[in-house]
């Protein structure tokens, strides 16, 4: 009973030296990406940029952290160790900096939209022969998925704003935008508007949607 106890002791304590260790890595991990410093190309890339007269807005982190977090965004993957996050950019002229961040960043979410339908439609292709599609339907399942692009673009929730920066055009002001949005989210919000989509238009596809989707 004495070794018993023993050996439960043993094992209690090697299961809290483990945590405290995963605990600290974790934590050490953090503290590097918090003190980030840039890489030189993208300490070229802010260079680059102020030279052609873009600026941050007025509170906002200078153009060099604005991509360095970026970047760290970018990096970051899922269990599996696919990209955790879509990334697109836009740019747009406006008469302020509002109007033209959100011209910017509707650019930006079409950019990303079509992104995703490409994504699906490339699925959907492995698909066709699994679903039955004869040429005429595969024809116009491409054409519908396309076609989706300004749909899903509408239906993208909430996206990150990596970068936001702006140039003085003449009398406007022009917004550059890199925006993110994760895949997953994006991916069930462009497949829910293209299985609607393909219900309201080709009503003779409807019962091979399910193989048709099935991804």
């Amino acid at each position: 009973m004495k070794k018993s106890t023993i050996t439960l002791s043993t094992l209690l304590l090697v299961m809290l030296f483990i945590n405290s260790a995963n605990a600290q890595v974790s934590n050490k991990e953090m503290r590097s990406k918090l003190k980030f410093k840039p890489v030189s190309e993208v300490k070229k890339d802010a260079k680059d940029y102020a030279k052609q007269g873009y600026y941050v807005a007025v509170g906002a982190p200078s153009i060099e952290r604005q991509l360095t977090n970026g970047l760290l965004k970018e990096q970051e993957t899922d269990e599996q160790g696919f990209s955790k996050y879509i990334v697109a950019t836009g740019r747009a002229v406006g008469e302020t900096q509002i109007a033209a961040k959100l011209q910017a960043t509707e650019s930006a979410k079409l950019e990303l939209a079509g992104t995703m339908a490409s994504n699906i439609a490339a699925l959907m292709e492995g698909n066709y022969a699994n679903a039955q599609l004869n040429q005429e339907e595969a024809a116009s399942v491409t054409k519908i998925v396309a076609a989706s692009k300004n749909v899903i673009a509408q239906e993208i929730g909430r996206i990150i704003t990596l970068v936001e920066m702006y140039k003085d055009i003449n009398k406007n002001i022009e917004a550059n935008v890199r925006i993110a949005y994760n895949s997953d989210m994006a991916m069930e919000a462009a497949k829910k508007v293209i299985r609607t989509k393909l219900e309201d238009e080709s009503k003779g596809l409807q019962d091979k949607l399910d193989k048709l989707m099935k991804f």
